[in-house]
């Protein structure tokens, strides 16, 4: 089974950023490096999104240097003009254009106000593939989003996800600090390209972040259900309800929040991720400044995250094969983590 660091399924969508990250302004060229490939994307007059390898079919000069011209893409250095299927449409002081003058192009979708881009055959591109997720724009929900540059491999950044054991020791400021974080019992269910995870913690505190809200002495019932899939889409649907007298299964509390956090690491190359994230309250739960808060949350949090993983994976690709000691809460990492080599090797042995 193949475990090398430096490799990236290739017929996955990979989040490219939010909607907002690409307007139409004629230099509006969005470069992005995703497992590995450089990109540049940009969209076209009626708003589509085109996603293109970031390398003139010349002498490779990166086409995010370039301008848009109506649907198609102008290389500045000689001036060659290609078409939003990537084939060259204009050599300037050349009246014939040989038919390898084009640059590969990658499938688009838009979707709960992500871009996504299929990174391999173009014909298994199935957006039904795209995770579920909630997005900004849904008039149900007040989200808030935000993004973060890790320099890990995203294999250790499913690893974390994986892993909510750590709320309890590197966000004991932020998100956790709580014990019931390490006990919780937490029911792990195989998706096809993935995991889902679902967990109650009963007469809980609240979060560090949000304790100053309530009194002291308040408890919560806390409900996370939770679907990993490929490459690293991590999105939650956190509950928060005040204490009632159920041990297992539903709380009989009073609903107090309902929210969405919606996560796509998206691995750059094999010592970097983009990390583009959300959290916020339903409208029905929301109150004024609440989902900001929580927005503010999650970033201090992804602070502290992003400190340890880069020391992390200095540590690791120091000593790749040192201090592998397995625990129990490496229990959820290698479940996902075997779905992801899994594929990994059905991809390395596909014709």
């Amino acid at each position: 089974m193949n475990h090398r660091s430096d490799m990236f399924v290739r017929n996955c969508w990979y989040c490219a950023g939010w909607d907002y990250h690409l307007t139409q302004g004629k230099t509006s060229l969005l470069a992005r490096r995703i497992a590995n490939e450089p990109l540049v994307l940009y969209r076209k007059p009626n708003g589509a999104v085109v996603a293109m390898e970031d390398r003139c079919c010349h002498r490779q000069a990166p086409l995010h240097l370039g301008q848009k011209e109506g649907d198609a893409l102008r290389c500045m250095y000689h001036g060659m003009k290609f078409g939003p299927d990537g084939i060259c449409i204009e050599i300037p002081g050349q009246e014939k254009i040989p038919p390898q003058a084009r640059v590969r192009t990658f499938p688009v979708v838009e979707r709960d106000n992500w871009i996504w881009v299929w990174m391999g055959d173009p014909a298994k591109a199935d957006p039904a593939l795209i995770p579920f997720a909630i997005g900004p724009s849904d008039k149900n929900w007040n989200i808030k989003t935000s993004q973060m540059s890790v320099r890990a491999n995203h294999r250790l950044e499913i690893a974390n996800l994986m892993d909510l054991s750590h709320l309890t020791w590197i966000h004991r400021k932020t998100l956790g600090g709580n014990p019931a974080w390490v006990t919780a019992k937490i029911k792990r269910t195989p998706l096809e390209r993935g995991v889902n995870s679902d967990f109650w913690m009963y007469s809980t505190p609240a979060p560090a972040f949000a304790q100053h809200l309530f009194p002291p002495a308040m408890l919560f019932d806390i409900h996370m259900n939770v679907d990993v899939t490929l490459p690293c889409n991590f999105i939650l649907h956190f509950e928060a309800w005040s204490a009632g007298t159920a041990t297992e299964g539903p709380s009989n509390g009073q609903l107090i929040l309902d929210s969405y956090s919606c996560q796509a690491v998206t691995p750059v190359d094999q010592d970097n991720v983009e990390y583009y994230y959300s959290w916020g309250s339903s409208v029905a739960t929301d109150l004024p400044g609440l989902s900001d808060m929580l927005r503010e949350g999650v970033d201090a949090a992804f602070l502290e995250d992003k400190a340890m993983l880069e020391a992390q994976h200095r540590n690791v690709k120091e000593r790749p094969d040192g201090n592998r000691l397995s625990i129990v809460h490496d229990a959820g990492p290698a479940m996902m983590l075997r779905i992801l080599d899994q594929f990994l090797a059905a991809e390395s042995e596909s014709p």
